[in-house]
């Protein structure tokens, strides 16, 4: 389970595409095989690169050989990054006790478990790179 919703999952994996072929300065996708590569509806292939190019995430080149590309480094592009940018990533705890519960009477039995799991959650979007998906690193050709 991942600690974001659809909509941030889908812009995960339009970049992790555009990730795999990083490794080559000459790399460029177009929405469509992006689209096909991830089985994603073409339009929100093209809102959340819209979304992702306004960023600065994401370039783009029209005509023929043009395409999207990462704007930076993969190794410099964290999940956290793009989930932001389509998730609140500062949301409170939600407690089964029910709204307003933990902090404003005795933590419920599970708070404890509650915060470390987005505490994990959150240290794993800081922490992840999209240099896990570049494909023809240097490393990998020795």
């Amino acid at each position: 389970m991942f600690p974001y919703g659809k909509t941030a999952s889908n812009a995960v994996a339009a970049m992790s595409y555009l990730a795999e072929g990083s490794g080559d300065p000459y790399f460029r996708a177009s929405s469509v095989s992006i689209s096909k590569g991830r089985n994603i509806s073409k339009p929100l292939v093209a809102k959340v690169l819209t979304i992702l190019s306004q960023a600065g995430l994401v370039g783009g080149a029209p005509g023929p050989g043009g395409g999207y590309y990462l704007a930076k480094p993969a190794s410099e592009i964290f999940l956290i990054d793009i989930v932001r940018l389509f998730e609140k990533t500062e949301e409170a705890d939600r407690c089964p006790f029910g709204p307003h519960w933990c902090g404003h009477n005795d933590p419920c039995p599970l708070h404890d478990q509650i915060v470390a799991l987005r505490e994990s959650g959150r240290t794993f979007l800081d922490e992840t790179s999209l240099e896990v998906f570049v494909k023809n690193k240097s490393s990998d050709l020795v």
